[in-house]
């Protein structure tokens, strides 16, 4: 029934591994904190324009000492430049979910510190996920603004055509029935001003906001027409003559002020009580019949290897994220690769699904029923990811393990709960698809410092290729060149492991963000009660948006 932990996080083992994850952790708070400095860079300007700096805006936006779950931090990490002593991760915005006036929002800010907030590649990719995030979960969607638009130098076509879908996402979540809030602190150009233009609420900054079409500087080479910025799009252009604006501040410190006072006015369906919810740290885990005193949140630093070579049983996982450290599993003795088990998170009632090696044909069939049930119960899936794939060899494949790892994704692919997606370990092959990775729209997805994600591994990858180049030069009689051998290997290695790495996937947005360990149960728990609450959250859809009259 109730698994019982023999893991000892006192270890030799146990340290060697936690000694490893907290450099890594370490590496991304520099990363992290990178940003913020970079971004903090620019107080001087800020300063003597009167204005706060974009984190300043964010805090000041939301409930004191009230929980804020940070989205996508490393986006763009390794994109703008390839050295990783340079590149500055985050897409030119700061973006989370927080609570404003007790109601929960989704909230994004440029930030204007880092080259005037110009809207980067992966920035863009960040603003339509956390898009798409605030409309599955209801999310009231909060926007302070203040963009140089795009870098001109940078131009990508595309960019600009697929920008168009930040637009449109916009007019979707008002039409959902979801309020969509901005505060202009400074300009919005082109494009960019459709931000306000698309947006329910708009609040101004008087001296500072700007909105327009066409700058003075485009305005003059496209018409010959002289005008000042006020008179092409001021603050008190707009909130007097155009329309376009509802509210009029004297600076960021009223603006946000006003921007929280509109959210109180909203009258949403209040967020839940978190009564049913446990204690982060839970009572010591029994290990050989004695207790023990280690907090179980440490212990999730102990336990997966940085090769990801050496074996993990995943419920030492699930009991050190349950309620009361306490999962019942379900058929145990079947497909013993692939776990799954009930647990509640936070007081939610959840089913876990991992992976203590590759998914074999019982693994598969085995979580395909498990998936059917959660759905009968409505109990949300929580994957934990840890697998190199689906099992290969003559016994497998005459066993069916195409059909029946197909049956699985067909089962994540459609099941009716929502789904969420840790990954742990190893992601690689389809194993990524079955167990509800990025391409199945999981609805959060977050990395630990240990995944790895890959079509396989960086070594099996270079000794396929290298036995096909060898075959291919023997059937012309040619012997291979060791060396050259070697260094192909080596290439592809390398290759592998670093797109592998998941500070390079976060940075692809191929998660949501890259987590402490020890924060999952609390990440989990509070992705858990922004479905829950968006259950209970009534929305009325409009057949349009609201028009700015």
């Amino acid at each position: 029934m109730n698994f019982r932990s023999a893991w000892n996080a006192q270890g030799s083992v146990a340290q060697q591994r936690r000694d490893a994850m907290l450099q890594r952790i370490g590496q991304l708070r520099a990363l992290e904190q990178r940003a913020a400095e970079k971004s903090a860079d620019a107080r001087p300007i800020f300063d003597k324009r009167g204005q706060l700096l974009p984190r300043e805006r964010v805090g000041l936006l939301l409930d004191p000492g009230a929980p804020f779950l940070s989205l996508c931090s490393l986006a763009g990490y390794l994109q703008d430049t390839k050295e990783a002593d340079a590149s500055v991760p985050g897409g030119g915005m700061i973006a989370g979910i927080g609570f404003v006036r007790g109601v929960r929002c989704m909230v994004v800010a440029s930030d204007s510190g880092i080259e005037a907030g110009a809207i980067q590649a992966m920035g863009l990719d960040k603003i339509l996920r956390v898009q798409e995030i605030a409309l599955q979960n209801k999310l009231p969607f909060l926007h302070l603004v203040e963009s140089a638009g795009a870098n001109l130098m940078k131009y990508r076509v595309e960019g600009f055509v697929h920008g168009g879908s930040l637009f449109r996402n916009l007019a979707r979540l008002s039409a959902a029935g979801i309020p969509v809030i901005t505060v202009q602190h400074g300009s919005g150009t082109a494009g960019g001003a459709y931000m306000p233009g698309l947006s329910d609420i708009v609040i101004m900054v008087r001296g500072r906001s700007r909105a327009f079409l066409a700058g003075p500087p485009l305005l003059m080479a496209a018409t010959g027409e002289v005008a000042t910025e006020e008179e092409l799009g001021g603050a008190e252009m707009h909130t007097g003559v155009s329309g376009l604006g509802e509210y009029l501040a004297d600076d960021d410190r009223e603006a946000v002020g006003m921007a929280r006072e509109v959210v109180a006015r909203l009258a949403l369906t209040p967020t839940l009580s978190r009564k049913r919810e446990r204690e982060p740290e839970l009572p010591p885990l029994p290990l050989a019949g004695e207790g023990r005193g280690e907090g179980l949140r440490e212990e999730l630093l102990t336990l997966i290897p940085p090769n990801l070579r050496e074996p993990v049983d995943m419920r030492e996982v699930m009991v050190r994220l349950a309620d009361d450290a306490a999962i019942l599993e379900f058929k145990s003795l079947y497909g013993a690769a692939t776990v799954c088990a009930q647990a509640s998170i936070g007081g939610h009632a959840i089913g876990f699904i991992s992976n203590n090696g590759p998914i074999d044909v019982a693994g598969a069939n085995k979580a395909t029923h498990f998936i059917q049930w959660m759905c009968q119960l409505g109990h949300p899936i929580v994957y934990l990811q840890n697998t190199t794939g689906y099992m290969v060899g003559k016994e497998s494949e005459q066993g069916g393990m195409i059909k029946h790892g197909s049956k699985m994704i067909q089962a994540v692919t459609n099941a009716t709960v929502p789904q969420l997606t840790i990954q742990c370990g190893a992601s690689f092959g389809a194993g990524n698809y079955g167990m509800c990775g990025r391409g199945y729209a999981p609805r959060f997805l977050f990395s630990w410092p240990s995944a790895r994600t890959a079509v396989m591994g960086g070594e099996q990858a270079a000794r396929t290729m290298q036995i096909v180049t060898e075959a291919a030069l023997a059937r012309k009689g040619i012997t291979p060149d060791a060396a050259q051998s070697q260094a192909q290997f080596d290439k592809i290695v390398g290759v592998f492991e670093s797109q592998a790495d998941p500070f390079y996937t976060s940075g692809l947005l191929l998660d949501d963000g890259v987590i402490d360990p020890r924060d999952t149960r609390a990440v989990l728990a509070f992705c858990l009660d922004t479905i829950a609450e968006a259950e209970h959250r009534t929305a009325r859809p409009m057949q349009f948006g609201v028009a700015r009259m």
